[in-house]
Order: structure tokens, then C-alpha cells, then sequence
């Protein structure tokens, strides 16, 4: 045991830890993160009078958002204090590509009451499909039933809530109220 106590001769041997691509600006992002919790912690989780502590309704959200801080500030430091990595350009770009996907589904979410949970969820399905490079008509017809089956579990099977297409107005009446209903 007392070899390798004299074996380590700085702190940074003993927790070696090399800055990743991208890691001090997830370290900044992060701590910006907490701060904005930390900021809004007051209004959104109330402390309530004569009840104890860890019966607060306050009282873990507080604890969480702190001890995150906290491990985000250690974050911050660790990866200041690390040796450099090139590549943070590359990664960040990789982050932001990401972006994309949570712009498509922005749009699907527009679209929904607008041309249908069904309509658009295929709609959607097919695109992905298309954007991840998939060509095959194997691939768009797994995507469509996949589609289907989401909507049909969704609104059929557990009746969950989700506006019907105004696109639905134009259909005859039979088939309007089983579509608004179930599609």
C-alpha cells in the first residue's frame, strides 16, 4: 500500500483525467444550466410552515438542483485544470447537428392539428426514414406501419387525447367522427 501512495506524485496522477473535445463548453452549458435552475428554484418549489424538512415539498427539488450545481462547478474546474484535446470545434458541430432533429419534430408537432395524428405521424415516419438514408421500399413500408401502429395504440388503445386534423372537416360524416376519434 505504501508503494503506490509513493508512486503517485501529484494530485493530477492520482485522478488523470484528459479534457475531451467539446468538454469544457458541456462544462459552461452545464453550470449556466444550474445557475438557470438555481435561479427559478424559489418559484417553482414552495416550503411550507410547521412540516419538516424532508417533508418539504422544497426541500429535495434543493437538494438536487444544489448537489448538481455543485458537481457541475466540479465539472468546470476538472476540466479546466486538464490537459487540452483538440477536436472542440468538430464536437460542437456534432452537437448542434442534433439540433435538426428536434427542429423535424417541432414541425410534426405543428402539423398534427393541422393534417392528423395519422397523416402527419406517417408523413413524419417516411421522412426519417428518407433523412437517415434508408432507400429501400422495405424500410418506408416498416416506417408507415410503425406509424399506424403509434396512432392506433395512442388514440385507439389508450385514448390519448390529441386534437383531431382540421383536415378531417372535409371528410363525409360517417367517416369524420370514427377519424376524429381514432385517428
Amino acid at each position: 500500500m505504501e508503494k503506490v501512495i509513493t508512486r503517485l506524485k501529484t494530485f493530477q496522477e492520482l485522478f488523470h483525467r484528459d479534457r475531451r473535445p467539446g468538454d469544457l463548453m458541456f462544462a459552461l452549458a452545464f453550470l449556466a444550466f444550474c445557475i438557470f435552475l438555481l435561479w427559478n428554484l424559489e418559484g417553482q418549489a414552495q416550503w411550507v410552515k410547521n412540516t419538516k424538512l424532508v417533508a418539504q415539498p422544497a426541500f429535495w427539488p434543493t437538494v438536487a438542483v444544489y448537489g448538481m450545481g455543485i458537481f457541475a462547478l466540479l465539472h468546470l474546474i476538472g476540466s479546466l485544470s486538464s490537459p487540452r484535446i483538440p477536436g472542440r470545434l468538430k464536437e460542437i458541430s456534432f452537437w448542434v447537428r442534433s439540433l435538426e432533429y428536434v427542429a423535424y419534430f417541432l414541425i410534426y408537432v405543428s402539423i398534427v392539428p393541422v393534417i392528423g395524428y395519422l397523416l402527419s405521424s406517417i408523413v413524419f415516419a417516411l421522412f426519417l426514414t428518407f433523412r437517415l438514408g434508408y432507400r429501400r421500399a422495405t424500410a418506408f413500408g416498416i416506417s408507415t406501419v410503425f406509424a399506424v401502429a403509434v396512432v392506433l395504440i395512442f388514440r385507439a388503445g389508450l385514448r390519448v387525447k390529441i386534437p383531431a386534423g382540421q383536415i378531417y372537416e372535409y371528410l363525409p360524416d360517417a367517416v369524420r367522427s370514427f377519424a376524429m376519434i381514432n385517428l
